[in-house]
């Protein structure tokens, strides 16, 4: 498959979790760049985190690549939201799976959903710039999973510093 020669590439994602109502949660995360735009949807019932639904939309993909893969999402209804979530997903969708960024998206809303109950674990960060470093480098040490999820835990960050990333497949 031809990539287009590019100059310039841009991209913006967004996940957002929030309540549908008092035992559902509704998570998305929306991807627009130079090269695709596309939305995920997931709805899980509370409280187990069960996968009640799944929703996709590509409306521009130049690759090509992703329109055709819109259906295998569905195979994650059922499906528990927790640890080890893109092995899930590959092994539902098959290792040989065209659209990967698809999957991505899947997993950033399930991480969203995670992340929606630490929210109030948040609270307590310290208001000094030491204190609030030693505040997310603790929390990412108890989950690893963070580590490399955004910009601030990623392996240049100080918070990091010292932090063994997690090995491939782990998460």
């Amino acid at each position: 498959m031809l990539m287009p020669h590019l100059l310039r590439f841009s991209r913006s994602r967004t996940t957002s979790v929030e309540p549908t109502d008092e035992e559902t949660l509704q998570a998305t995360c929306r991807l627009q760049d130079t090269l695709m735009d596309a939305e995920v949807t997931l709805t899980v019932r509370l409280p187990d985190l069960d996968i009640t639904s799944v929703s996709q939309r590509v409306s521009r993909d130049e690759r090509g690549i992703c329109l055709g893969s819109l259906d295998a999402l569905q195979k994650a209804v059922g499906v528990r939201v927790g640890p080890g979530m893109a092995k899930i997903m590959a092994g539902l969708v098959g290792e040989d799976f065209s659209c990967r960024q698809l999957i991505f998206m899947m997993e950033e809303c399930c991480h969203g959903i995670i992340l929606y109950f630490t929210k109030d674990e948040l609270e307590g960060v310290p208001d000094d710039t030491e204190g609030a470093r030693d505040f997310f480098a603790r929390m990412v040490r108890k989950n690893i999973r963070l580590y490399n999820r955004c910009a601030a835990f990623g392996p240049e960050s100080t918070i990091t510093e010292g932090i063994e990333p997690p090995t491939p497949g782990s998460s």
